[in-house]
């Protein structure tokens, strides 16, 4: 199928976007790609006006603060996959991007677009829960938490330009890492989990688990992480643990993997999750 009928505007500064997006009705913002445009040729989405972002070079690159790193939104996959500010400060981060999609994807497809089009089986947001990031718009900074909304949903108001991705850097005794259980046509997260550890004379005194992929949009398995704190990390306590992993959640059910087999994918790809990064810490 081809695309419904539209408006085309690139925009060569934020305040140049945000001002197309208000004029014209029925807007949406273009930065990859890999999102709207299989959408709109399926006409499941049928904007009036595309108003393109992908050449405001201030919404580009990854530059380390003190303790925070900080992704501009239209950094690419592939360039948060071979960061070396990345890999150095949270190397999880990198490993989730190398597990979006193919060559292709991660080649075009950016951080900023994939968080604002908040797809449920997105391998970020699960990282991103675990690692406590921040969303930063033109206008306000959300957190992670309460930026994902619902399906497709976010807290992003209409016309909001996200403008970076702000990770705080793993602190001394902490690992972090991300696991999943993919779809293999569509490299989408059937579950994926991103946990964060931090460890003090062989206990945890702190643990962060976000999963994605199971439920509408990203959450904390916030009983999980209850489990797991004061713990030795030991195999007994992160089999316990697994099993709140998606207590109070209610699960997707589709094509791809029933709603019982979500919550058991959800303590199964938990506990891969949380090994690794016990170990890494």
């Amino acid at each position: 199928m081809q695309p419904a009928n539209f408006d085309y505007y690139r925009a060569s500064s934020i305040d140049e976007a945000e001002s197309l997006f208000k004029a014209n009705a029925d807007a949406s913002f273009l930065a990859g790609g890999h999102s709207i445009i299989p959408a709109m040729k399926l006409r499941l989405s049928e904007p009036g006006s595309l108003v393109d972002i992908a050449g405001i070079n201030d919404l580009k690159g990854i530059s380390k603060d003190d303790d925070t790193i900080h992704i501009g939104a239209l950094t690419t996959h592939a360039e948060v996959e071979n960061s070396g500010v990345v890999k150095d400060g949270c190397e999880a981060l990198a490993e989730a991007a190398g597990m979006i999609g193919d060559p292709q994807v991660r080649n075009r497809g950016t951080i900023g677009g994939n968080v604002a089009h908040a797809d449920p089986a997105s391998d970020y947001p699960g990282i991103l829960m675990a690692l406590g990031a921040k969303i930063i718009t033109s206008g306000r900074t959300i957190s992670v938490e309460d930026f994902f909304t619902g399906l497709f949903e976010t807290a992003l108001n209409d016309g909001e330009v996200i403008t970076e991705i702000q990770v705080p850097v793993l602190s001394n005794g902490s690992g972090a890492a991300y696991a999943k259980f993919f779809n293999p046509a569509s490299r989408y997260a059937v579950v994926g989990v991103g946990a964060v550890v931090t460890l003090d004379n062989g206990s945890c005194t702190s643990c962060r688990i976000g999963v994605t992929g199971a439920s509408d949009h990203a959450f904390r398995a916030s009983a999980a992480e209850d489990a797991l704190t004061g713990s030795d990390l030991g195999d007994d306590a992160i089999v316990a643990a697994a099993a709140k992993a998606a207590d109070g959640q209610d699960m997707l059910s589709d094509l791809v993997a029933s709603a019982d087999y979500r919550t058991h994918l959800c303590g199964v790809i938990l506990k891969r999750a949380v090994s690794n990064a016990a170990e890494r810490v």
